[in-house]
């Protein structure tokens, strides 16, 4: 798996080394046995230089996951091929995105162990990230509908529903490979989806 902190750009926000610290105690030992007292030692730090950054390790996972994914997002917005339609340079971007997510090590290490902190993204509101994510889908749209490209109808709610389609893929892939289908045929599949309710 892919450390998404070691391909990108030394930290430019002082703040970035304390993420990194929780980011390893999480892979480490999991969220419930991280404090922030063992961010700040692992940062090599004051545990009142954290507490001035976050009052709460609820708050600082919060900064963290908002980093990493939208890290991810925004690298499969860099990488995309400029060459591709509209649809499929969209279609290439979600999927890529997906991918990039369930092999992220931080994201495979929540999942595994405390799946909960996640549920309140899928059951109650939509957190930072997601907001990027919906905004950088619709701006597509737009983009792809401006050409003719992407049918018609509003483009945020069509962000949402791939979003929403996407949620399934990123979380509950793994439940649907075994020997009968494999990761591959999937994503051909989500390919298909996301391209069939994209064209006019």
């Amino acid at each position: 798996m892919t450390s998404l902190r070691h391909n990108t750009p030394e930290p430019s926000d002082p703040r970035d080394v304390y993420l990194d610290a929780a980011r390893d105690c999480i892979l480490d030992v999991g969220w419930r046995r991280t404090t922030l007292t063992e961010v700040a030692r692992r940062a090599g730090v004051s545990r009142m230089t954290i507490y001035r950054s976050w009052a709460d390790m609820p708050t600082l996972l919060g900064d963290l996951m908002t980093r990493e994914w939208s890290g991810v997002v925004t690298q499969a917005v860099a990488d995309e091929d400029t060459s591709l339609p509209p649809v499929e340079r969209l279609v290439a971007e979600v999927v890529s995105t997906i991918r990039t997510l369930r092999d992220n090590e931080l994201f495979v290490r929540i999942v595994e162990l405390d799946a909960e902190l996640i549920l309140p993204y899928l059951l109650s509101r939509r957190g930072r990230s997601q907001e990027l994510i919906l905004d950088i889908t619709a701006g597509a749209i737009r983009a792809g509908q401006a050409t003719g490209d992407v049918r018609a109808g509003n483009p945020d709610a069509i962000a949402r529903g791939l979003v929403l389609a996407a949620h399934g893929f990123v979380l509950s892939a793994h439940t649907m490979v075994d020997d009968r289908v494999g990761d591959a045929e999937l994503d051909a599949e989500l390919r298909h989806l996301l391209a069939a309710g994209l064209r006019p």
